[in-house]
């Protein structure tokens, strides 16, 4: 996660927000926690459109993880099958 504590943001200002943007959005960190999450224009505007972003810097398990889930099985029908496919 690509992250600026509020002490860097103050003691920096824009310059900390615009270095954080090149490696995609900047988490502000308030006491060790995630207050705000800053976005590029480009990145808010495919938001606001509904579009997909750029997730420059994610994990393919991070990007996996923010997908909506598109089966019609249920998490019971889901593990009957891994049971029935492990049980040969």
């Amino acid at each position: 996660m690509n992250t600026l504590p509020v002490a860097e943001l103050k003691r920096r200002g824009m310059a900390a927000i615009e270095d954080g943007l090149r490696h995609g959005p900047v988490h502000i960190l308030k006491r060790n926690r995630p207050v705000a999450v800053v976005l590029s224009e480009d990145a808010y505007q495919q938001l606001a459109q509904g579009k997909v972003v750029a997730a420059s810097g994610m994990t393919a398990v991070q990007w996996l993880l923010t997908q909506r889930a598109t089966s019609k099985r249920s998490k019971a029908k889901i593990d009957a099958d891994l049971k029935s496919g492990r049980d040969w």
